[in-house]
């Protein structure tokens, strides 16, 4: 199969699990979209990866209803960074569990600290003083707590899947190569 068919395959199935898991019933921010482009970036590429999240965060936004502008540029911002973040945990070869760990509570800290102060600076929620900004991330510790379980749940699971088949793979080419036929 074409290498670009089964990325663009691969890119669809995993826009659509970002989608369906916005979708559902689930508790705030307890979604696949971080964790699918991570995974997106990390085996397709950066781009890919940034297509992947960018597309699935609009499609699933504009399904869910859109918010304030400059918020919505602050999540999309995020995600470009976190597939940046993707790419970087195959950079060096293989998928190493740290490095997957490190760029999942690393992309959810960082959507924390970007989108929190976006609502903010760019809505009438909060003053726009210290204490202001202050309030607004405590008050999003519940969603900053629910980010960080679901994607280092969904990362994990997905890196954890992918690397499963293609270790299973790796298992099926014969150890050794056949012996070639006897010319007669």
């Amino acid at each position: 199969m074409n290498v670009n068919i089964s990325r663009g395959v691969a890119a669809v199935a995993l826009i659509a699990f970002a989608v369906v898991t916005r979708l559902l019933p689930h508790q705030a921010n307890f979604t696949a979209a971080a964790a699918v482009t991570l995974v997106a970036a990390g085996y397709l590429g950066w781009r890919w990866g940034m297509l992947v999240g960018l597309a699935g965060m609009v499609v699933s936004n504009f399904i869910i209803g859109g918010y304030a502008l400059p918020v919505m540029l602050s999540v999309y911002g995020s995600f470009v960074v976190m597939a940046w973040l993707g790419a970087c945990i195959r950079r060096h070869g293989a998928v190493r569990w740290e490095r997957v760990v490190l760029a999942s509570l690393g992309g959810s800290t960082l959507f924390y600290l970007v989108t929190n102060y976006a609502v903010w600076q760019f809505t009438p929620l909060y003053p726009t003083t210290g204490a202001g900004l202050l309030s607004s991330y405590v008050a999003a510790l519940p969603f900053f707590r629910n980010t960080l379980v679901g994607d280092l749940v969904f990362t994990s699971v997905m890196f954890g899947a992918v690397e499963a088949v293609r270790a299973r793979r790796s298992l099926r080419k014969p150890v050794l190569a056949p012996l070639p036929l006897a010319r007669q």
